[in-house]
């Protein structure tokens, strides 16, 4: 299989460029100019098991939430175009993930209608990114995937702990909704998706 995405985007605020390889080995080269974010994405690739290629910069003087925002456009269209017509992936996934004292849940569904769900009560900075710009990745990804992901902080009191067990259940979930069932088709009651 050849499920392959590459996009590239470039505007006044932000220059980015994502390739994801979906039959990958979970290889991970992500710089954005934002540590936290660049740790972030290694984890979805690496517990997805496919390949991310990130690389970009943005306007972060101003604010992160540029660079932020549009990574998630770009990685949401890359896997959109990796998947093709999503023809025979399994679609729905769920997984939960702990890191310490913190367990998150990611739920997905890749009928390419976007939906997001984000109920992660985190607040403050982690390194120096302010957390709640992070929501605006998780809507970016979902409305330009084309999924319904539901993310949700089940316990946690560590803000980087909280934000990577999200991270890291979203590349389980990934793995699992884009897994190949070997039923042709695509996945859905109605013959077709949207």
């Amino acid at each position: 299989m050849n499920r392959k995405g590459r996009v590239t985007r470039k505007s006044r605020e932000t220059q980015l460029s994502a390739r994801v390889d979906l039959e990958g080995r979970g290889r991970a080269e992500v710089s954005t100019g934002l540590a936290f974010v660049d740790h972030m994405l290694e984890q979805v690739a690496r517990y997805g098991g496919f390949d991310l290629r990130l690389r970009g910069a943005g306007d972060v003087q101003v604010d992160p939430h540029h660079l932020v925002e549009d990574a998630g456009i770009v990685l949401g269209q890359a896997f959109s175009q990796a998947l093709g017509d999503r023809d025979g992936i399994a679609r729905f996934a769920s997984a939960y993930a702990p890191l310490d004292e913190s367990l998150a849940r990611v739920v997905i569904d890749l009928g390419q209608r976007p939906y997001l769900s984000y109920n992660v009560p985190v607040r403050g900075r982690i390194g120096t990114l302010e957390s709640e710009v992070l929501e605006e990745f998780w809507r970016a990804l979902s409305i330009h995937l084309g999924a319904t992901i539901h993310v949700d902080l089940i316990r946690g009191r560590n803000r980087h702990h909280i934000v990577e067990a999200t991270f890291k259940a979203l590349g389980l979930a990934l793995h699992d909704a884009t897994a190949s069932t070997g039923r042709p088709g695509v996945p859905s009651s109605k013959g077709v998706l949207k």
